[in-house]
Order: structure tokens, then sequence, then C-alpha cells
């Protein structure tokens, strides 16, 4: 039988649900179950695709190709079960089914509402192909009161009833703010969304309460009481400064013993949680440190990159290695000399991103890095710009640039309306709607033998998850080749380079597609495993 657990926040947004359900998954792995999480967003937008990564975060990209929540990164890093489209569904989404169906006449004429068709579709898209798992975890986005939230809060509410007995379970997490100057933790929040939460016919059966610091017995019992939650279910989720020790946490809480309990299963059985405690201690005894300068557009926000951040940290602690992150605006080396910013760099990174604005700042970063022997990985966009800069200032082109920002005469990034994706030809429209019409997903890319990745990787071909519109223009290939410049990986059909790297220099990759997205913990991916290993080559020479 399949085991749903609905997790829902209150009082502010961002206490962390997405990491709560991720470790809570991970715990149940420990005990030997099957776990699948899916993310329920409110807002309108189909998906995250089109909207601003410095409101929203990144968007994680899955290997079938949807554009999604970062918070299904966290999922897959804690799991490493790797998310698909059906596991993020957004509330534009489900009304864009709904309008298309009655349009279509599905309804029979039927007057339409949010209940029963709204709160249908909500349901169906929770219990829909998980037979298979053992528990889904559902997190709902936002916080309670949210109005766009409502018909989730419903759906949920309903799903309680028709599911047997001992089969779901809400969990609500929510904040214990300590007032500094009373010195006191205050629960007044924690009852009021609670209260809220009760209102609209949702019991929570756990209460995570999110502190940064221990929250006294007293407090607890009191929570219990006017919430009508068990004492031994109101659970403490306290700060940490490693994302990778609150699954320890949790557990140390009893999270999982509580949760198992609830829904009648043996609660005794202490879960193989080894590699967790692995992660604890690597992370405690770092030995060397590294600094890696991230030149890019939408710093403001760092989870505007949070699995790039993430995939250097998992890089940097398999070998005992801290990375000192540096977020660099590269609108400001527009105007300035790149050596005032990054002549202490170790590494210099140039993420994706989209539009003209900061590009000429990443073009300076990235001839930085060249001529002074800096590593340097160029992801994306990025890859764009480094082809862009090498074509200006090696090829000698000097309009060379991205068709993105308009004609060039010289067109090294351009737009491709057409490639090949297992055996079959997939094509763009230039006028096409900017939601969902990029490369989108996994592709497949074969390896130069005796090229700097093909050693990394150590295999030909490789699999790695796109999100671009432009590509590097095949045609100018033969003339990188003969300034040392090679495209080491290419689509299998010989069309559309994916990798880019120098020969005389002694790290200097770039790559098409997002190796962040398919990095974990336990197992960190090679290329930022050697790119943080070249960064500390680099420390030790200066």
């Amino acid at each position: 039988m399949t085991h749903y657990i609905f997790i829902t926040g209150g009082v502010v947004s961002s206490l962390g649900k997405g990491l709560s359900s991720a470790s809570l998954a991970s715990l149940l792995q420990g005990h030997g179950y099957k776990v699948t999480l899916r993310k329920l967003d409110p807002y309108l937008n189909i998906d995250p695709g089109t909207m601003n990564p410095t409101q929203h975060g990144e968007v994680f990209v899955t290997d079938d190709g949807a554009e999604t929540d970062l918070d299904l990164g966290h999922y897959e890093r804690f799991t490493a079960v790797s998310a698909t489209k059906n596991d993020n569904i957004t509330s534009g989404k489900i009304y864009q089914n709904i309008i298309q169906k009655e349009r279509r006449g599905d309804y029979l004429g039927a007057t339409v509402q949010v209940i029963p068709h709204v709160t249908d579709a909500i349901k169906k898209f929770i219990t829909n192909n998980t037979e298979e798992c053992d528990f889904v975890l559902c997190e709902i986005g936002g916080t309670v009161g949210d109005i766009e939230a409502l018909p989730f809060f419903e759906a949920i509410r309903q799903l309680k009833y028709e599911l047997d007995p001992y089969q779901s379970i809400f969990i609500h997490l929510t904040l214990l703010p300590f007032i500094a100057a009373s010195g006191e933790l205050k629960t007044k929040p924690t009852q009021h969304s609670v209260k809220e939460l009760r209102s609209i016919g949702v019991q929570p059966d756990i209460l995570l309460v999110r502190c940064d610091r221990e929250v006294p017995l007293d407090e607890r019992k009191k929570i219990a009481l006017f919430c009508n939650v068990k004492e031994s279910r109101v659970i403490q989720a306290i700060d940490t400064s490693n994302i990778y020790n609150v699954p320890i946490l949790l557990h140390k809480e009893g999270l999982d013993r509580e949760v198992l309990s609830a829904f009648n299963l043996d609660s005794q059985k202490k879960p193989n949680i080894d590699k967790w405690y692995k992660i604890s201690e690597n992370a405690k005894s770092l030995e060397d440190s590294v600094n890696i300068v991230i030149v890019g557009k939408y710093v403001q926000l760092q989870d505007a990159y949070k699995s790039l951040a993430e995939a250097l940290y998992h890089g940097g602690l398999i070998n005992k290695i801290k990375v000192n992150i540096k977020w660099l605006d590269s609108e400001v080396l527009e105007n300035k000399d790149p050596s005032e910013y990054l002549l202490n760099a170790h590494a210099i990174l140039v993420p994706g991103g989209f539009g003209k604005r900061g590009v000429e700042g990443k073009i300076k970063a990235i001839n930085f890095a060249r001529t002074k022997n800096i590593p340097f990985f160029g992801i994306c966009f990025g890859m764009q710009m480094a082809v862009v800069e090498m074509a200006r200032n090696l090829l000698y082109l000097e309009n060379a640039n991205s068709t993105e920002f308009g004609k060039t005469d010289e067109p090294v990034v351009d737009l491709m309306y057409e490639w090949t994706k297992d055996s079959k030809i997939e094509k763009r429209v230039q006028d096409n709607d900017l939601g969902g019409t990029m490369r989108l997903g996994a592709y497949n890319a074969c390896l130069a033998i005796g090229s700097k990745v093909e050693k990394i990787y150590k295999k030909e071909v490789i699999s790695e998850r796109h999100r671009h519109r432009f590509e590097v223009n095949s045609k100018y290939c033969d003339q990188f080749k003969k300034v040392g410049v090679s495209f080491s990986g290419m689509s299998p059909d010989n069309k559309l380079p994916e990798i880019v790297e120098i020969n005389d220099h002694p790290w200097f990759i770039g790559v098409q597609y997002h190796p962040e997205l398919k990095s974990r913990p336990f197992d960190p991916h090679p290329l930022f495993v050697s790119f943080v290993l070249a960064a500390l080559e680099q420390s030790r020479l200066v």
C-alpha cells in the first residue's frame, strides 16, 4: 500500500519545506522503503521556465525535459531518485488543462468549478503513477493562508478521507521565533498557523518547528496542547550550517520514528544512515581551501544558482577541500579592470543565463581566465560566451557574437532549428512562445578519445541535461581547431558542439549542458571534482 505524507508550511515562506521533505525521504529510504517526492506550486505560471531567477531561484530540469521548482533538486540530491515531469505541478498548469478540456467539451456542458474539477485534478496528479512507491511525499508550496493555495489544501483534505486509515498524514512546518528583547521563544505564530490550517479542515499529525536554538520541554508541551498534537510529535528543526546534517538532526529528534508510528508501521528499527554521518564527518575535516569566483547575472539571489553551489561543494567535499565561493555580478566588470576582482581567484566559473545584460563583463572574465592560465569552467551560456571571446581574440573576428543579441556578421552562436534526439528529428520555430521551446532534458554527447573531458568522465558517451535555445555554430569548428581550441564533445549526429576545451591551458572547459543538475553529495559530478582539484593546484602556484 502506498502511503502519503503531505508537507505544508506556515508563518513565513522559505522555512525549508523542501529540505525537510528531502531529509525525511532519505530517512525512510534508510528504513528500506521506496520513496518519491512531488511539489505542488500554487502560482499561476505554467512552470518556472519563464520566471525571473532573482524572484524564484533556479529552474531545475529533469531528464525528461520538465522545467521545475528548485526543490526537486533537493529531492534528487538527498534521495538519488531522479525526478520526472510527473513530480511538479502548478496552479497554472492545472487550470490550463481544465480550460482546454472545457473548450473541447469534455465536461459535457457541466459548470466547471474549483470543487470538484480543480481539486479532482490535483488529487489525480498526487496519486498518479505511485503504485510502486511505499511513500509519496507531497510538498505544498507557499504558506497556509495564501489564497492561491486553497484548492491544494482542499484537495489534500479530501484525500485524507478518501484514502484508507493509516494511509496518509499531515506534517506542518512553522517558525518558532526568538524575541531577543524578552529572551523568549514565541509559540503564538505556530498556534495561529495551525489554527488557520484547522479552519480549512486539515489537522496536522506532526509539527516541525523551525528554530535557532533548543526548544524547552515546557514550550513543546504548550504547542502540543494548543495545536492538538502529541507532545512527541512536536519536533524541533534547529538551524544548521550544513544542509546535509539535516537528516541526522531530524532522526535524532525522532521524526522518522513518529512518521512510521503515525502509519502504524514498525518504528523501532534503526535506519541505515551511515552515509549521512560520513558526509558530516568529511565536512568537519576539510584540509585545504580554494577560492572560486562565479561571474553571474543573478547573484542577488544565490538560490538562482543553487545546484551550482551544491555541485561545487560536492566536488570539494570528496577530496576534503573547502570551496569558498565569491559571487560577482558580471555587470560590475563591464567598465572595470577584471584583475581588481579576479586576481586572487583560484578558478573562475561563468554559469548559464539569458539576455544581453552583463554579457561583456562575462567575456572579460573569460578572457582573464584564458590569458592568465586560471582554471575556467563555462556552463551553457558561459560556454557560448567563451566561444565568442575566443572567436574575437584568437580568430580575430571582431564582430563575433551570438544572434541572441541581434544580427551579426559572425554568428558563432546561433539559433538552431533542427536536431536529432533518440533517432528522431526535433524542430524549433523561431516565433514560438518562450516557454518550453528550448532544448530541454537529457541528451547524449560523444567525447573525443584522448581529450581532457574523456579522461575526466572515463567514458566516450555521456548523457547530460540541457536548457537553452541557442547553440555554438559548428561551421567555425575547423577554424578553432587551428588555434588549439577543440570541440571535444559533439551531439551524436555531429551537428551540435557540446563541449569546448583549450588544449594547452591548465583547465579551460565549456559545456553546453548543466552538469550541476546531476551532482550528488555521495556521487559528485566528475567535472566539478576535476575543476575543484584544478583550483587547488592553482592555489599552490600563487
